[in-house]
C-alpha cells in the first residue's frame, strides 16, 4: 500500500465528545473533509479566498472503518492520499492515526468534479490531474 504523502494535525474539542467520552463517530468524516480540504489548498487547487462553490467537487461516497476510540487528550493527524485518478471522478483515502501508530480509523470518498454553473460532471481539470500525479507519484507501479 502506498504511503501518506500528506497529513493534516486534528485538534480534538470537547464538543466532539459522546456521553462515552470519546470522539462521536460523526465527527471523523468532518476530520477526512478538514484534511480533504486542506490537502487541495496544499497542491494549490483551491484558496481560503474562494468560494466553496468553485471547488467544483462533490462529495459521491463515503466510507469509515472504525479502529479505535479517540479521546479528548488525543492529538491525531489525518493522512490523505488519492488512490484512483479516473476521468470525471476521484477516490481519496484517509487514515486517522496517533504519532505513536496507533490507527483510530480509516476511510474512503469518491469525489466527483463537478461544475456548479451548468449542474454537470466534468472531466478532472488537466491542472488538477498533474498536481496530483506529482503529489501521489502517479507514475509508479502501485496504480493501475
Amino acid at each position: 500500500m502506498p504511503a501518506f504523502h500528506f497529513h493534516h494535525p486534528i485538534e480534538i474539542r470537547y464538543s466532539d465528545l459522546d456521553p462515552q467520552g470519546h470522539v462521536n463517530n460523526a465527527r471523523f468524516l468532518t476530520y477526512f473533509e478538514q484534511a480533504r480540504v486542506n490537502y487541495l489548498i496544499n497542491l494549490g487547487l483551491f484558496s481560503k479566498e474562494q468560494s466553496f462553490l468553485e471547488i467544483g467537487i462533490i462529495l459521491a461516497e463515503a466510507t469509515v472503518t472504525f479502529k479505535a476510540p479517540v479521546y479528548f487528550s488525543s492529538a491525531p493527524r489525518v493522512g490523505v492520499r488519492v488512490s484512483r485518478l479516473g476521468n470525471k471522478s476521484l477516490t481519496m483515502e484517509y487514515e486517522m492515526a496517533e504519532a505513536n501508530g496507533t490507527v483510530y480509523a480509516t476511510g474512503a470518498t469518491v469525489i466527483v468534479t463537478y461544475d456548479y454553473s451548468t449542474q454537470a460532471t466534468v472531466p478532472i481539470p488537466a491542472t488538477w490531474r498533474a498536481a496530483i500525479e506529482r503529489q501521489e507519484k502517479f507514475f509508479n507501479k502501485d496504480l493501475p
